[in-house]
């Protein structure tokens, strides 16, 4: 990477970090207060006040910084200029645990430079933690360098499942992929916030991630910042994913590097 380009990421991830606390200060205000919730779509996903309020002062801060950068958030879609730097933005990941009062929602933003997530960053709004990860400048807590934990009985572990909105109930394939990790393993977890189960995986509190048929702008800071804790990271037939690409690779596993060959085996066992 071009050290121009390394100087403009550092001040982007610096603008990220912030845009994400303000918008995660905002949310925990809110949180557990009388929100005006609507449903958006038609799968059953809602969206509140807090996640247009949020939404937009998070796209004003970064164009503020980035006036030439394309962006694309959750709430107010596509904006800025054509550009090879392309912000993803997610203003209140797990909208539905914060509509419901479960203390479980983040911040998710990343920035990709000709399609490579470069930047990612993560806040949990309401521990107020906050991830961030470069490209090859590793993953973060804070101060604290993030690692992935070594594994030793994957059986005795807790992983994630992610599933997209796209996956419908009656899909036989997740169905047999899911009942089989909840077969073999001590527990799947579904939070429904995905940014902070990257996040979890990257600090070492859960030992892999299988996501199925899930893209969009909580995917990409997490996966960034698994990747650059160290986490291995596949599709479905083994291969390696090297490059975080927004938009792609839908279908992953994703474990610290003594449990993935044998989560991918669970996986890939009852894959047709």
């Amino acid at each position: 990477m071009e050290r121009t380009v390394f100087f403009e990421l550092t001040d982007a991830r610096e603008v990220a970090v912030q845009a994400a606390r303000m918008a995660g200060e905002l949310a925990r205000g809110r949180f557990g207060s009388e929100l005006a919730i609507e449903q958006k779509g038609h799968r059953g996903d809602v969206v509140t006040e807090v996640d247009v309020q949020a939404d937009r002062m998070i796209v004003e801060r970064i164009m503020q910084a980035f006036p030439s950068h394309r962006i694309y958030s959750e709430e107010a879609g596509e904006g800025g200029c054509a550009s090879d730097y392309v912000w993803h933005v997610d203003p209140l990941d797990g909208t539905n645990n914060y509509a419901l009062g479960i203390p479980l929602y983040g911040v998710s933003i990343s920035l990709s430079f000709r399609g490579q997530v470069v930047v990612g960053v993560v806040h949990d709004s309401m521990l107020q933690l906050t991830y961030s990860a470069v490209k090859g400048e590793g993953a973060w807590l804070g101060e604290q360098r993030l690692q992935a934990q070594p594994g030793g009985d994957l059986a005795k572990s807790t992983i994630s499942w992610i599933q997209g909105h796209a996956v419908g109930k009656k899909d036989q394939q997740a169905l047999k992929v899911r009942h089989n990790l909840e077969l073999q393993l001590k527990r799947v977890l579904r939070v429904w916030a995905p940014s902070l189960t990257w996040a979890m995986l990257a600090r070492g509190d859960l030992h892999g991630i299988v996501l199925y048929n899930s893209e969009g702008e909580d995917l990409y800071a997490g996966l960034l910042l698994a990747q650059e804790a160290g986490v291995r990271i596949t599709d479905f037939a083994g291969n390696p994913i090297d490059r975080v690409e927004a938009g792609t690779a839908p279908y992953m596993v994703a474990a610290v590097p003594n449990y993935h060959d044998e989560l991918l085996r669970i996986v890939q066992e009852v894959i047709e």
